[in-house]
């Protein structure tokens, strides 16, 4: 048998003195999650809890979109992509006040967002807002599409068009100071909202 060399004589002294030691333990994703929650800064803590507010009070009431975006917002609408070339997005706040407000005005009282989620992510630069669109049915006043018994000149007015509920998950981008600048409107059925808006 030969005789082991001088480098396997270390190698197994070493051995024997150095028994093998565990693998160290693998971080603690939960943990690491938590410590980097307890470092933010408080401004930046402010900034999502104000960003989530604003984004409740829009998703509460479409009108007071300007509460929350920059006067350049540009807002891709959740049609976009029903026509070919894909409709543009909207760019600046007054067209896309316009269009929030068309939509109040199709439901006539009834567009309910119902918000299940609002996740801002770290540093507020982006936010999600997650929920169902529910409008129809339960209108404001008795409407029956006619004109009424009176001799004023009212307009008729427009019959219900039926229930809708289309889940949606809105994205959105703000700037340093908390205001949108860019808004993603995502239906889970475009065409079934654009058919409840045109009456059909």
């Amino acid at each position: 048998m030969t005789a082991p060399t001088p480098t396997t004589q270390q190698a197994r002294a070493a051995q024997a003195s150095h028994p093998a030691q565990p693998p160290p333990p693998l971080p603690n994703p939960d943990r690491n999650h938590n410590q980097n929650q307890d470092d933010r800064t408080p401004a930046l803590t402010a900034l999502t809890t104000q960003i989530q507010t604003r984004l409740l009070t829009v998703y509460r009431d479409l009108r007071q979109l300007p509460t929350l975006a920059h006067p350049e917002i540009i807002l891709h609408p959740a049609d976009r992509d029903l026509v070919r070339p894909p409709r543009p997005p909207l760019r600046g706040l007054a067209a896309a006040q316009r269009h929030e407000e068309a939509l109040v005005a199709a439901a006539r009282g009834t567009l309910v967002m119902d918000v299940s989620s609002v996740t801002v992510g770290e540093g507020g630069v982006f936010a999600c807002v997650m929920g169902v669109l529910r409008a129809g049915g339960d209108w404001n006043g008795d409407g029956n599409g006619s004109k009424g018994d009176g001799d004023g000149d009212g307009d008729a007015r427009p019959k219900p068009r039926g229930k809708i509920a289309v889940p949606f998950c809105g994205l959105w981008r703000f700037d340093g100071e908390g205001r949108a600048v860019e808004h993603w409107e995502n239906a889970a059925d475009p065409e079934a909202l654009a058919q409840w808006l045109r009456g059909e």
